[in-house]
């Protein structure tokens, strides 16, 4: 069986295709369409079933499919979870390719993707970009009704 990896470059080509024809903003556009297709039904009933560990599970599940090196934190009791990608492989791969430019907004889809179900459920979603010739990222989602009722506990200290 063919893993999720050696796909890396087509959707990388796919990505740069797309905006040639017709504009960035169609990249966007088919990002959202995978979001709402793909990502939303998994993530999105993770979430609305087990709240911000539902992101936890998600990703516990992808990230190790993918082989990433990564670190996952969950901070239920501050409404918290934290994705620091140390060696995204999809990114590590395609800078690595001799025969290619990988699509230079290549890292954006991650945004789009879970931004888009996350902040539809009212979560506070955070990603930084990789710097320039990194495989590396940070995800940070946050549950507004915990983190501002752990803020006010604190508070009465």
């Amino acid at each position: 069986m063919i893993s999720c990896t050696e796909f890396i470059p087509a959707y990388s080509e796919l990505f740069r295709f797309i905006q040639a024809r017709e504009g960035y903003e169609s990249v966007i556009k088919y990002w959202e369409n995978i979001s709402d297709l793909y990502v939303w039904p998994r993530l999105g009933a993770l979430v609305s079933m087990h709240g911000i560990r539902g992101c936890y599970e998600y990703w516990s599940h992808s990230l190790n499919e993918e082989a990433a090196d990564f670190l996952m934190t969950l901070d239920e009791d501050a409404g918290i979870f934290t994705i620091e990608m140390r060696d995204c492989p999809s990114k590590g791969r395609l800078d690595r390719l001799s025969h290619m430019e990988p699509y230079p907004f290549y890292c954006s889809h991650c945004d789009v993707l879970y931004r888009r179900v996350l902040e539809k459920l009212g979560y506070i979603y955070e990603f930084t970009l990789p710097k320039e010739g990194k495989a590396s990222c940070r995800l940070t989602v946050r549950d507004p009704h915990n983190s501002l009722k752990s803020a006010g506990d604190n508070n009465n200290d």
